[in-house]
C-alpha cells in the first residue's frame, strides 16, 4: 500500500513499502474515514507532565573534520567526477556523520529519564553544528546506519534519507533534494563550495542549517530527530569578538554564541515520541471554503471580521471534522536543542543567539519575559537586536519587542544580560496559538503564553570585548534589466492535499526550466483562506519586492535577503532573484513540512543559457 492510500484508509502507518507514491491525479475521497470523534493525540493522550527549568540546555559541539584516511576508512575514495566543480573547489576539511537511531533523554523527570529514541548524527540530536568559512570548500560523508524497515524503535518515519544544508549555495547533486535519498548501509558525500552566489560578497550568508528532506517522509524524519545548524563565517562574520581586524563585526562568539532550534513534540505515557497519523474528512467540505460575511444557520449571525471565522474554526477543530497530519502536526512539548523546556544561565553581558524553528507545523510569536531575583512579577524589560532574517545579516540592527518566526525561519539576535541582575530569570515566550491540526494560527494570542525556556543571570566572568556594529552586510543590487521571465505559483488545498498551480508534486516533471545566469520575478500567491504556508525555494535567497502589493518597509526584516516566505491567507507575495553557478534539479515547497509531504512542493531546473522554458 502507497504512503497517501495508507493515509487515506487513517492506517497508522509503519514504513512498509512506502518508497512509492501514488501517480500525479486527483486523489479521491472515496473509502473508510476517520469517526467524527477522532481528536489529535494532544488533545486524548497529552504527554506526561514535567516539571520545567530543571534540566540544562544541550549545546551541541562543534562538528570536527578527519582525515582523508579516516573518511576513506567508512566507505572508499571520494569520486571526483560525482560533483560539479569539484576541481575548483578541493574540500579543505573533510566530516563524517553517521546516521542512527538512539535513546535520548529529553528531561529527567519520568518517564522521560529513560531515554526515548530519536534519530540523529553522530549519536546526538540536533546534530553536530559546524562552523565553515568562506573560502574552505567542505566535504561531508553522510552514512545511513538507521535500522532497516520494520526493525527500528522509531516505526513511523522511514529509515532512507536524504540531508538537504538549507539554503546552501551548492550542485544539486550535493543538495539533498527529496529524490536524492539513501537507504541503510549506504553513504552519500555532499560537496559544499563555501563560496558566495555569483562570487559577490554581499551574497555571503551566515546561519543555515541542515535536515532531511526525503521525499514524503520530510515531516516524520526531521521530527525524528535529523536536524542540526551549519554556520558560515567570513571577514566581517568572523567567530571572534576579539578580531584585531578593522574588517571585523566582533559580534559575540564562542561560548556567547549560541544557537537554538525549536521543536515541539508529542510523547505516548512511556514517554516515547510519537507522530500522530489520521484521515481527513469531508463532513463540511474545506474550511478554507467559509465565508464570514454570509450568514451561515450553524455558525449564527453574519459576521464582518475574523471573529466569525474563528468560531467556524473552533467548530472545525473541537467537534466536527478529524484532525490528521494531511493539515500538519502540533506536540504539546516545547524543546530547545531536544530538551523540554530547559534551562540556560547566561552571564551579564551580551548573547548571540541563532533561533531556528525546526516544525514541523507550529508557528512561533516570541517574546522576552523578566523574573526580578526578589520574585517579582514577569513583565517585559528586553528586547531582540535582530541582525538577521534566514541565513542573511541584515543591512542594519533592528530593535524588536516580539520575534514571528514561521517554520524554518532563521534569526540571529543580540540579547544584552547586562540589564539584568545575577539571579533574574529571563524567558523566552511564545503567545502564537496554534490550531489542534497545525494548519496555522487559531487567531487568537496567548496570554501570558506558553514558557519555552528559561534563561538564568549570573555574574560576567570575564570583560565583553563583543559589539553591535552600526550596519552590517548591504544588499546587492536588484536589476531588473536582467530579468528573462517572470512567473507566478499558486498554493492551494485540492481533494485532500496540498497543491501548487493546481498540480501533485512529481519528482520527474519540470515545472520550471531557469537559464543559468538569467533573473527571475516570481509571485507567489495563497489561495487559501485558513492555511498558511512557509514557502521556502532552494540555491540561491531572493529579495522581495512586494506584500499584498506594497514594499516592505524600511523596518521591517523581510527586507533583507530571504529564502522562506510567509504566506498567509489571501496573501501575495513578489520577489526578484538570480540563479548562477551550478547546474541541476531543486525544489521549491511549503516547509509546514506535512503540507510538503502532501504534496506541496515543484521541481525547478536551472539549465545552459538557450534551453529555458
Amino acid at each position: 500500500m502507497k504512503r497517501r492510500d495508507a493515509i487515506k484508509f487513517g492506517l497508522a502507518f509503519a514504513g512498509t513499502g512506502a518508497a512509492s507514491r501514488v501517480a500525479v491525479a486527483d486523489v479521491p475521497q472515496s473509502g473508510l474515514v476517520f469517526p467524527q470523534t477522532f481528536r489529535p493525540s494532544i488533545v486524548t493522550s497529552p504527554s506526561p507532565p514535567v516539571t520545567p527549568f530543571t534540566v540544562p540546555l544541550f549545546v551541541m559541539p562543534v562538528a570536527q573534520p578527519v582525515t582523508q584516511a579516516q573518511l576513506e576508512a567508512q566507505g572508499g575514495p571520494i569520486d571526483p567526477l560525482a560533483h560539479q566543480r569539484y576541481a575548483e573547489f578541493l574540500p579543505k576539511k573533510l566530516y563524517v556523520q553517521r546516521i542512527s537511531e538512539f535513546p535520548w533523554v529529553y528531561h529527567t523527570d519520568a518517564p522521560y529519564g529513560s531515554g526515548s529514541y530519536a534519530w540523529g548524527f553522530n549519536g546526538i540530536t540536533p546534530g553536530e553544528t559546524f562552523h565553515a568559512y568562506y573560502g574552505e570548500p567542505v566535504l561531508v560523508r553522510r552514512i545511513n546506519a538507521l535500522p532497516p524497515v520494520g526493525s527500528a524503535n522509531v516505526n513511523w518515519a522511514l529509515p532512507s534519507v536524504t540531508i538537504h544544508r538549507h539554503n546552501g549555495h551548492h550542485a544539486s547533486e550535493s543538495d539533498g533534494i527529496p529524490q536524492d535519498f539513501f537507504d541503510p548501509g549506504q553513504f552519500w558525500d555532499y560537496h559544499y563550495p563555501m563560496y558566495p552566489a555569483g562570487g559577490d560578497q554581499k551574497e555571503i550568508m551566515s546561519t543555515l542549517w541542515y535536515h532531511d528532506h526525503r521525499l514524503d517522509f520530510t515531516a516524520t524524519n526531521v521530527y525524528a530527530g535529523l536536524s542540526g545548524f551549519y554556520l558560515h563565517f567570513d571577514a566581517f562574520d568572523s567567530n571572534n569578538e576579539n578580531d584585531p581586524s578593522k574588517e571585523a563585526s566582533r559580534l559575540p562568539s564562542g561560548k556567547y554564541d549560541v544557537p537554538l532550534i525549536l521543536h515541539d513534540i508529542q510523547f505516548d505515557q512511556q514517554g516515547q515520541v510519537i507522530f500522530d497519523f489520521g484521515n481527513p474528512a469531508a463532513t463540511m467540505g474545506n474550511p478554507d471554503n467559509f465565508n464570514p460575511n454570509s450568514r451561515n444557520a450553524q455558525f449564527g449571525e453574519q459576521g464582518t471580521d475574523t471573529i466569525e471565522t474563528w468560531r467556524f474554526q473552533e467548530q472545525w477543530n473541537n467537534s466536527v471534522a478529524p484532525q490528521h497530519t494531511t493539515f500538519g502536526m502540533i506536540g504539546d512539548r516545547f524543546t530547545v536543542n531536544r530538551i523540554i523546556q530547559p534551562f540556560f544561565r547566561v552571564e551579564r553581558r551580551k548573547y548571540r543567539f541563532r533561533i531556528l524553528n525546526g516544525g514541523p507545523s507550529r508557528l512561533y510569536n516570541l517574546f522576552l519575559r523578566a523574573e526580578n531575583n526578589l520574585g517579582g512579577s514577569t513583565t517585559s524589560r528586553e528586547k531582540f537586536i535582530v541582525i538577521s532574517t534566514d541565513g542573511n545579516l541584515l543591512p542594519e540592527p533592528l530593535v524588536k519587542e516580539n520575534l514571528e518566526i514561521w517554520v524554518a525561519q532563521r534569526h540571529d539576535v543580540i540579547v544584552d544580560f547586562s540589564n539584568f541582575a545575577a539571579g533574574d530569570h529571563v524567558f523566552l515566550v511564545n503567545t502564537l496559538a496554534m490550531r489542534e491540526d497545525g494548519a496555522g494560527p487559531n487567531g487568537r494570542d496567548l496570554d501570558p503564553g506558553d514558557q519555552i525556556m528559561r534563561f538564568d543571570v549570573v555574574d560576567r566572568t570575564g570583560p565583553d570585548h563583543s559589539r553591535i556594529p552600526d550596519e552590517l552586510r548591504a544588499l546587492p543590487k536588484i536589476d531588473l534589466r536582467e530579468v528573462r521571465r517572470e512567473r507566478t505559483f499558486v498554493f492551494d488545498y485540492d481533494n485532500g492535499l496540498f497543491t501548487v498551480n493546481g498540480r501533485l508534486m512529481d519528482p520527474n516533471r519540470v515545472d520550471a526550466a531557469i537559464e543559468q545566469g538569467s533573473a527571475e520575478i516570481w509571485t507567489l500567491r495563497n489561495e487559501g483562506n485558513t492555511w498558511v504556508h512557509p514557502i521556502h525555494t532552494h540555491f540561491e535567497e531572493f529579495q522581495i519586492l512586494e506584500v499584498n502589493g506594497k514594499p516592505p518597509g524600511k523596518d521591517d526584516v523581510i527586507r533583507s535577503r530571504k529564502d522562506v516566505v510567509s504566506l498567509g491567507p489571501g496573501m501575495e507575495v513578489k520577489f526578484f532573484g538570480r540563479w548562477r553557478d551550478f547546474f541541476g534539479k531543486y525544489v521549491m515547497h511549503c516547509h509546514n513540512v506535512v503540507h510538503e509531504d502532501h504534496a506541496m512542493m515543484i521541481r525547478w531546473d536551472i539549465v545552459p543559457p538557450g534551453q529555458g522554458d
